[in-house]
């Protein structure tokens, strides 16, 4: 396969898929839809994992995990949620194979193997915890409940994209218990916040905090809060949701509680969840067409220190100075590799680093080690600069924040530069084909002119921003009275 990439503008889905496989992130495996997230992918992941994990602790919660299969009575016992995801499940029904009397050397399912009840492969927890709440919970003094989940679900997707939209992807679920409406509104609304932070101080990608509409909720939820981006081809994405459930699970699966009166109750409820689709967000906000770029707060290695000798005397001497500058930014708490292979060449080097969008590199050589200087360059502006070794720490150190900023800055600025205020459907229509990103319009409110919209255009209402001031107008498609604006966009 060649190294070089498809470019954006000849093709963003291809340039997409090629640097997902060529950067060594993931790759398809042998079943449909499901991905092999190899381990550079992974790192990212882990890293993200971590942060998040973190912020999930440092706000009360703590893990647990619950089982992947859901005896299907309790999957039904929540309508709504069932039938959101019903046409979605991967379903068991058998326990046990035998060998085909009739095919010599291949299996089959044995028929006395049925199991007595389905069981529902998670494309989601809900089910399965609160059948378990249930026990937990019988008074004020065991709430509020606040259970985080990572795990894997399964979501049998018909059009498949590697981390975008797998059948099987990785996530965290949060799953909590609360007395009052008010506590899990709270809660709801408080990560979101935690998901914007870490998108934004992360992730260096600029989000917008809105609800969904009645259409686009989580089923079963009363109120869906989300986290939209959007991506360098001007199509939203969905980075993270959080729902309000309010009484509908807890009496669903008869989660009550004797209050501080003494009267029995149910409980309120929120879940909430990120997934490996944000390792998709990240490539398609900042990567370029020589690979990906990574904002040095998840790139698994900030820097690289390649070695230029054409000697083992050489490759000595600059190996006894690379041990010290490793040294010297580990203190710092800076992930640095010294990669000092000898089956590839540093021009061979400087390519894989850069494809895989390490954000600073150190090039040492001879002359160099005689100038008491290293070669940096960075990621993301693809400069150089000599800098002094007297003085790299404090340089390495202040380029990966400025890196940080830069990308965030820059993410924002095409974010902002591309939410357009329309008042008109021809407007609309124009500036969804020409120029993408948010599109500002009125809306009327309805479920059937949200649809409508969406059979014409394609585009959906990714959220009614949080911060949206009342605006007297008339909807952009029927002409109704409007309040305030909602945002539009094609999306992933």
């Amino acid at each position: 396969m060649s190294k070089k990439l498809t470019t954006r503008t000849e093709d963003y889905s291809k340039w997409y898929n090629e640097l997902v496989v060529k950067a060594d992130l993931a790759e398809n495996s042998a079943v449909r839809g499901c991905m092999v997230i190899k381990p550079y992918g992974y790192a990212i992941w882990e890293k993200m994992q971590a942060e998040l994990d973190r912020m999930f602790k440092e706000t009360g919660h703590l893990n647990a995990y619950f089982p992947l299969f859901v005896p299907k009575s309790l999957f039904e016992a929540e309508e709504k949620n069932a039938e959101g995801f019903a046409k979605e499940c991967a379903i068991v029904t058998h326990y046990r194979l035998q060998n085909d009397p009739d095919k010599p050397g291949k299996l089959r399912v044995d028929p006395e193997a049925k199991l007595e009840e389905e069981l529902i492969v998670r494309p989601t927890s809900e089910a399965i915890i609160w059948n378990t709440y249930r026990n937990w919970i019988q008074s004020y003094r065991d709430l509020p409940l606040l259970i985080n989940q990572w795990a894997n679900v399964v979501r049998w997707e018909m059009r498949t994209r590697l981390f975008l939209r797998t059948a099987e992807f990785l996530w965290q679920e949060g799953h909590t218990a609360h007395e009052t409406k008010k506590e899990a509104l709270e809660e709801a609304t408080k990560m979101n916040n935690v998901y914007a932070t870490f998108a934004e101080n992360f992730m260096a990608i600029p989000v917008i905090q809105g609800v969904k509409t009645e259409s686009e909720r989580f089923a079963g939820a009363e109120e869906t809060y989300c986290i939209e981006a959007l991506m360098q081809d001007g199509k939203a994405l969905q980075a993270g949701t959080s729902h309000f459930l309010g009484q509908n699970f807890a009496k669903a699966f008869d989660v009550k509680f004797a209050n501080k009166e003494g009267k029995q109750d149910y409980v309120w409820a929120t879940s909430w969840g990120v997934s490996t689709r944000l390792m998709g967000a990240l490539i398609m906000t900042h990567s370029d067409d020589n690979g990906l770029v990574l904002p040095p707060s998840l790139a698994p290695n900030q820097v690289v220190i390649v070695p230029i000798y054409r000697s083992e005397e050489d490759l000595n001497a600059v190996t006894e100075v690379a041990n010290t500058i490793l040294k010297d930014l580990r203190s710092k708490h800076i992930s640095v590799k010294y990669d000092d292979r000898d089956t590839q060449r540093p021009g061979a080097k400087f390519a894989q680093h850069e494809l895989q969008g390490v954000p600073l590199r150190i090039a040492i050589g001879p002359k160099d080690l005689e100038n008491g200087t290293v070669e940096i360059a960075r990621r993301d502006t693809l400069t150089k600069q000599i800098v002094k070794l007297s003085e790299l720490t404090d340089t390495v150190e202040a380029l990966l924040e400025e890196i940080q900023k830069s990308l965030f800055d820059k993410a924002l600025s095409y974010r902002d530069s591309h939410i357009t205020e329309v008042d008109t459907f021809e407007e609309f229509k124009e500036v969804l084909e020409t120029k993408g990103g948010f599109i500002s319009a009125h809306w009327d409110g309805t479920n059937e002119t949200e649809g409508k919209i969406k059979e014409l255009t394609k585009a959906t209402i990714r959220c009614i921003p949080l911060d949206n001031r009342e605006e007297e107008g008339v909807c952009v498609l029927t002409g109704m009275p409007s309040k305030r604006r909602v945002l539009f966009a094609k999306a992933y």
